[in-house]
């Protein structure tokens, strides 16, 4: 089966879409709705199940949610497809139902032995959670493209669960982009370390806010 290698954001000038084939200013517009309605999906499942379970099944949801309407052959599916990402080879396509299974048990396991949220370790133990979770998930890449997005996302909910306020780390800026990149290639090699104070410090910040309305 041929390659597909995934280039940087931007790279691409035009997308075959549901609306034909657009130019990435178009596309742009579009992805940013779409996360929009992914998020309003997540808000929607924490307000009726603080306990919501994150499963495979709630992550296609989601991706389907958030980005099926701009891409209906592949949004909501696990990639059928190899990519190669900055050189590196993504795990073999078919075994992501299986590495997802398994993503999805070893976070509802972790979630389980976090310390009690009135501890001074809580907030330390958390991010060191979503850290592990979002390396974890887009070192996995289930889908073909978004994985990213979905990711943070993801921590968006995982962070809702635990009653702290639902921050995303900023990627729009490409001064930003490049800082989260560099992290999680530094992660990719085994060093948690910067994404961990990424993470940490976009919370810290989101916490600041709650304290001072």
């Amino acid at each position: 089966m041929k390659k597909a290698s995934t280039k940087p954001k931007g790279a691409t000038s035009y997308k075959e879409t549901a609306f034909g084939i657009i130019p990435r200013s178009k596309l742009l517009k579009l992805e940013i709705e779409g996360t929009k309605r992914g998020l309003d999906y997540i808000y929607d499942l924490i307000s009726s199940d603080k306990d919501v379970k994150i499963t495979p099944l709630l992550i296609c949801k989601l991706h389907e949610i958030s980005f099926q309407w701009i891409f209906p052959d592949w949004a909501g599916k696990y990639r059928k497809i190899q990519v190669t990402i900055s050189g590196k080879e993504t795990p073999q396509f078919f075994l992501i139902p299986e590495l997802m299974i398994n993503l999805c048990n070893d976070l509802e396991e972790r979630l389980k032995y976090l310390p009690n949220p009135k501890s001074s370790e809580f907030i330390i133990e958390a991010v060191k959670l979503l850290t592990w979770f979002q390396h974890r998930f887009v070192f996995i890449h289930p889908f073909q493209d978004y994985n990213g997005r979905i990711a943070r996302m993801l921590t968006i909910l995982i962070l809702l669960k635990l009653d702290l306020p639902g921050i995303e780390i900023k990627t729009d800026e490409k001064s930003d982009r490049k800082q989260y990149i560099t992290a999680m290639q530094q992660a990719d090699k085994g060093n948690l370390s910067l994404l961990e104070d990424l993470i940490s410090k976009t919370l810290q910040e989101g916490l600041r806010k709650i304290v001072n309305k």
